[in-house]
């Protein structure tokens, strides 16, 4: 029979819950927050575990990589969502946060399935999670229809297609700013979208003082936010060498990721802005070797 655990992990000990797949509690107590203790306690208490959770802090990063190395199934839960998910409790402690994280993260259909699994026409739950899961089904097929129709829009538009040639560009950003702008002739020079969409610094100059400060957030925020999402991509996910990712990533040493961050989703408006009048696309070039 599977087993699910729920790891509490603190500076010495470790709250540990182990679930079958049923729900039923097979195992609760602590162990030291040491990687090979938690090994030999979980082989010894949870040795068909399907799933091994715990929330992201300060000290998650040892426990799940030298879990994992071992070839255990663990998983990082954000500490935001468990947190939402563990505030309702009653009564806060370390067993009932490590009892709450029984179940794996799903979506979509296979949320769906994983209820229908756990619970079951026989469950007591049932006749109330049924109509919910139906609810969910169909958000679910209208969010499908919506993204068809959004990847529809961005084929039959030239101009979309060449600006999602940036890295980190995807077809909801592209859209985006393909409709946020509207008239790029509005623009004299590309450099002024970046103040258009309040992602250049506020300046306070009077007689002798002159200041600069945080990024105005002037226009539209959704936009803006796509930007720098898009530039979190560029910095974190995008393999291939350019110069922008290289010129992000030197000043982020300089400067830090976040400021780094804004001045590449600045740049990148001005490079979409500068596709979207000039009819090219983004060229990556050539890294410079020593």
């Amino acid at each position: 029979m599977k087993q699910y655990v729920g790891l509490d992990v603190s500076q010495k000990e470790t709250a540990i819950c182990v679930v079958d797949e049923t729900g039923k509690l097979v195992f609760e107590g602590r162990g030291k927050s040491d990687p090979g203790a938690l090994a030999a306690l979980l082989a010894k208490r949870a040795p068909m575990a399907e799933r091994i959770g715990f929330e992201t802090g300060a000290m998650s990063s040892w426990p799940w990589h030298e879990l994992k190395r071992i070839g255990l199934p663990v998983v990082c839960i954000d500490a935001r969502h468990a947190h939402a998910a563990l505030s309702v409790r009653m009564n806060k402690s370390d067993e009932n946060d490590a009892r709450g994280l029984i179940f794996p993260r799903s979506i979509a259909g296979q949320f769906q399935r994983r209820v229908s699994e756990l619970t079951g026409d026989g469950h007591v739950l049932w006749p109330v999670l049924q109509p919910l899961l139906s609810v969910h089904e169909h958000v679910c097929r209208e969010l499908d229809g919506l993204d068809r129709q959004i990847r529809h829009l961005a084929r039959e538009d030239e101009t979309t297609r060449r600006m999602m040639t940036v890295p980190g560009i995807g077809v909801v950003t592209a859209l985006t700013f393909r409709h946020t702008i509207d008239d790029p002739s509005r623009f004299r020079s590309a450099a002024t979208v970046g103040a258009y969409l309040g992602l250049t610094p506020r300046r306070k100059q009077s007689g002798e003082m002159d200041t600069t400060g945080h990024v105005s957030r002037w226009g539209d925020r959704l936009l803006r936010t796509y930007l720098f999402e898009a530039a979190s991509v560029l910095h974190h996910r995008t393999k291939r060498w350019c110069a922008l990712k290289a010129w992000g990533l030197r000043l982020a040493k300089r400067n830090g990721m976040k400021k780094a961050q804004v001045a590449v989703a600045r740049k990148l408006a001005v490079i979409l802005h500068c596709i979207w009048v000039d009819g090219a696309s983004f060229e990556w070039g050539k890294e410079m070797t020593a």
